[in-house]
């Protein structure tokens, strides 16, 4: 049997505009300059908004209702959840209607889509629970499995998620990890009794990535041709984790590419095959029993040809933004200082080291996409002078 495992990541940023060094010490805001349009938050939202996540939610409800086996799990970033409040109610009631499917699960993660498990243990379980609470808020769900910002995964994170109570967590099933084990079966975590579920990166990135690309030599990419390769599991596992971007539909892969054709046909292909299904997260870690134990003592993620932390942390700029960052985290905490407290937390989110990668060769294009920012290094000295502007902020 093959249950199919369809898992999407929605995250947004609040980006912070091109803060100069004349802006120090006057306490400006940092992530809403609306007179910056490039660096406008709501338009960029709301362009993403109705290429992918409207119309991509609008098909997703459509197939739901129509076949009651269909299943999807989704995390949701807490500060893409902020953005849907403040300009997407429309996108915030389209996830709502999938809710009421009760085909839809949602996962946990931290809520500003932060490095914290790396810098700050109480950060992170702070970050987490708040995550969790707003689902609560929005959705009247509690989430059951827990996913880390970009897939960040070790045997420590493995153990972070059993304390907190997750019955489960999921990981990038990269090469170097699995070894001549295959991503297609549950897992248990070293040291827990957690089950781990493994993205199936081959099958993923055929969607994710080349679907669009005439000079794939699968190109043109059906669903049948899809449903293949996935009936190849039968007998050969369990699961087939496709793990991906929400903004793969609509964004990532435009809709004259006929993304949209594939999604809404993929379902009936699949389960033309008797031994297959769908699940969300939570549902495979209920019906299927880990095969055995994973050690995964280095850090992996789903980021980049290397899927290790270099995304975010492999450079001396880098580095430096986020050692001061975390070195801020005292005197924030002690302050008791609400809006000082939200932008240093903003601050903590991924993307924004994200944006100061140089490694540019393979992964030029990814690293470019949604990046308001000419170079790395801008993207560093704007964020190095807001980091300075809350040092004298927080002095006052």
């Amino acid at each position: 049997m093959a249950s199919v495992c369809f898992y999407f990541q929605v995250h947004q940023p609040w980006r912070i505009k091109r803060f100069r060094v004349f802006d120090i010490g006057k306490g400006g805001r940092y992530f809403d300059d609306r007179s910056v349009t490039n660096l406008n938050n709501e338009r960029i939202f709301r362009k993403v908004a109705e290429k992918c996540y409207l119309p991509t939610n609008k098909l997703m409800l459509k197939m739901l209702r129509a076949e009651p086996r269909f299943r999807v799990s989704y995390s949701l970033s807490g500060v893409f959840m902020e953005q849907m409040e403040t300009f997407g109610e429309d996108v915030l009631e389209s996830f709502r209607q999938l809710v009421k499917t009760g085909q839809v699960e949602f996962l946990a993660e931290t809520y500003y889509h932060s490095l914290s498990f790396l810098y700050s243990p109480e950060e992170f379980d702070e970050q987490v629970h708040m995550h969790s609470e707003k689902l609560h808020s929005l959705f009247g769900v509690i989430p059951q499995i827990f996913r880390n910002t970009e897939l960040i995964y070790n045997n420590d994170l493995a153990l972070a998620a059993e304390r907190l109570g997750f019955k489960g967590v999921i990981a990038e099933g990269a090469d170097h990890v699995l070894d001549w084990k295959s991503p297609n079966f549950v897992y248990q975590p070293h040291g827990t009794k957690l089950s781990l579920l493994l993205k199936n990166y081959k099958l993923s990135d055929d969607i994710a990535f080349r679907f669009g690309s005439r000079a794939w030599e699968e190109y043109p990419l059906t669903a049948r041709k899809f449903a293949q390769w996935v009936n190849a599991v039968n007998g050969n596992g369990h699961t087939v984790n496709l793990f991906m971007d929400y903004e793969t539909f609509g964004e990532h892969q435009w809709k004259d590419t006929g993304i949209f054709t594939f999604l809404e046909s993929l379902p009936r292909e699949i389960l033309k095959h008797t031994d297959n299904d769908f699940v969300t997260v939570s549902e495979a870690v209920e019906r299927y029993t880990p095969v055995g134990e994973l050690d995964v003592k280095n850090f992996v993620s789903w980021a980049d040809t290397e899927r290790d932390l270099s995304a975010w942390l492999s450079n001396e700029i880098q580095h430096d933004a986020i050692t001061r960052l975390y070195e801020l985290e005292p005197a924030i905490r002690a302050s008791n200082d609400r809006r000082l407290t939200e932008d240093w937390r903003r601050l903590t989110t991924s993307d924004h080291f994200y944006y100061m990668c140089t490694k540019w060769w393979n992964d030029g294009d990814v690293h470019k996409y949604f990046n308001p920012y000419e170079s790395p290094y801008d993207a560093f000295i704007s964020y190095m002078n807001v980091l300075e502007d809350l040092k004298l902020r927080l002095n006052k």
